[in-house]
């Protein structure tokens, strides 16, 4: 039985449409398991799932464990994570970070070296901003699109600066599969998942009414457009400038002390 999880959010929602209304088939029987990201980063570390969403930052510590699937990643073009602040030019030295793990706690570090990151789970970030608990916060998922009408303010786009650096799309999240059960089976897996997103996309408007049960608030045109941002032609195939993507991310974790070496193998 494959142990298979994702984020409860609206774009691995809408990745796992045809899966979870059973029009694709995955190779083998499955349980299913939704949680956080950062959940899924740790429980990943432990080898505890056989198939996951997890990010690109906790990539580098299960890099001999899992392989990456080229399908289901979750890419910006020059967009990212979002650190946001309620204060008016005051020096920001605490920042909410959404776990360890995350690849927004560890573009952070990246291009806010002075700051101290502080971990908070992603759905209370905007509250501790807004009651000063913290100087900012690192927004991921719906918060992306929401923290204007909050009274926030953008202190950096993550993923504008990660594109200025580096030229290359935002690797955020993307999806494994466990080593121990073969590229064959790794193959099958992803090739279900690329399956279930063309069905996705070929049946869009019921896909987004599912996806929005998981957007927290979104109405169904922001949840499409958030979904928009990441599920995209990186989604559907990272290629090699997705990989590239990747492989730089984590070569500059490394090199500035973050992270083990890393280097992926992609199904």
């Amino acid at each position: 039985m494959l142990k298979v999880a994702h984020s409860p959010d609206a774009d691995d929602a809408y990745m796992f449409y045809g899966i979870a209304t059973g029009a694709v088939k995955m190779p083998m029987p499955f349980v299913e398991f939704l949680s956080d990201i950062e959940t899924l980063n740790r429980l990943a570390l432990e080898e505890l799932l056989d198939v996951s969403a997890v990010s690109t930052h906790a990539l580098a510590y299960i890099c001999d464990m899992y392989y990456v699937m080229s399908v289901g990643a979750s890419m910006g073009e020059g967009y990212g994570p979002i650190v946001v602040t309620a204060r008016e030019g005051s020096e920001i030295k605490y920042v909410a970070v959404p776990g360890r793990y995350t690849t927004a706690a560890l573009l952070t570090k990246l291009a806010l070296p002075h700051v101290k990151t502080v971990e908070i789970p992603f759905d209370k970030i905007i509250d501790a901003v807004r009651a000063g608990i913290v100087d900012a916060g690192v927004l991921i998922h719906e918060g992306q699109i929401t923290y204007q009408r909050l009274g926030l303010k953008k202190v950096i786009d993550l993923g504008e600066w990660w594109k200025e650096e580096t030229g290359l799309p935002t690797p955020l999240g993307l999806d494994v599969v466990r080593k121990a059960l073969g590229l064959q089976t790794a193959e099958a897996v992803a090739e279900a998942l690329s399956q279930s997103i063309k069905y996705a996309d070929e049946n869009r408007v019921e896909a987004l009414r599912y996806a929005q049960k998981f957007s927290r608030g979104l109405t169904l045109e922001e949840t499409a457009r958030f979904v928009d941002m990441y599920v995209n032609a990186y989604t559907r195939d990272m290629g090699r400038r997705g990989r590239e993507a990747i492989e730089e991310l984590l070569t500059r974790a490394h090199k500035a002390g973050h992270t083990p070496a890393c280097h992926p193998e992609y199904t």
